[in-house]
């Protein structure tokens, strides 16, 4: 036990000496007048703080050899997902719910076809960071969607009114506000998959990399990684905007002005 502590506290020398880096933005921001100094500081402690406890709490995941601490690390991270979706879309009622249930279901059914299909073993070890990029990325896609979905029909509200009172369903009166927010939502995943290699070296990729792994072997996992990101975030945005229409219109097919009434 105490071989451990001193390796790891070792290990954090480097990171601690990286915060150089943090010190001179905070510097630059405090001669700027940015006023962004203690949020910076507190942003860093707070990630050094997380990254800490994650890494003991994987550390126990990982030497364990039952599944439903999978499931529970996964639950987990959908529910702090959803969560912080549900903020970002604090005008769409039960904005957190509708965004967990979606992340939840686009991250699920990725995992599973990965599992199925024997690209990943179902072990800790894999399957936690693979969904902790899965359900990250998600997280962003569907918060964007479920956000300007609502903005654009409150913008458009006489567009989808009419459509409603000529006999369209809420599915026909929404459809180019639904289309436009998944492509605004997913323009960022579709460009970054576009140009991934060619101006950054993704994450995952890297780390293998510095790790020793050969360049051939972290391009192959960094193409499973681009093509679940696409999967996870595709499934989990469109089945945003499917929950999102109970609340969205009345049982009558009437846009329910409440939801729209406020900025």
């Amino acid at each position: 036990m105490e071989e451990f502590w001193i390796d790891f506290l070792k290990g954090m020398l480097k990171p601690v000496a990286a915060t150089a880096v943090v010190l001179l933005a905070v510097a630059l921001s405090f001669f700027q007048r940015l006023g962004l100094e203690w949020e910076m500081i507190y942003a860093i402690a707070r990630a050094f703080l997380q990254l800490s406890v994650i890494g003991f709490v994987l550390q126990f995941i990982f030497s364990q050899k039952n599944s439903g601490w999978i499931l529970l690390a996964y639950l987990f991270m959908v529910s702090v997902a959803g969560y912080t979706a549900g903020q970002r879309a604090k005008h769409v009622p039960r904005g957190k719910y509708v965004a967990g249930a979606s992340i939840l279901v686009g991250t699920a059914i990725t995992m599973f076809l990965l599992v199925v299909l024997n690209v990943f073993p179902f072990t800790p070890r894999y399957i936690i960071p693979v969904a902790g990029m899965m359900v990250g990325n998600a997280m962003t896609v569907t918060g964007v969607t479920m956000k300007k979905l609502r903005d654009d029909i409150k913008i458009q509200t006489n567009l989808v009114e009419t459509a409603l009172a000529l006999g369209a369903t809420p599915r026909q009166a929404t459809l180019q506000q639904v289309k436009r927010a998944l492509v605004i939502a997913l323009s960022p995943v579709v460009d970054n998959a576009k140009t991934v290699g060619l101006i950054s070296l993704p994450g995952a990729m890297t780390g293998l990399i510095m790790g020793g792994a050969s360049p051939l072997e972290a391009i192959q996992l960094q193409i499973v990684v681009m093509n679940m990101l696409m999967g996870a975030s595709t499934v989990s945005s469109i089945t945003s905007t499917y929950l999102c229409w109970p609340a969205f219109f009345t049982k009558a097919y009437q846009l329910e002005t409440k939801v729209f009434s406020t900025e």
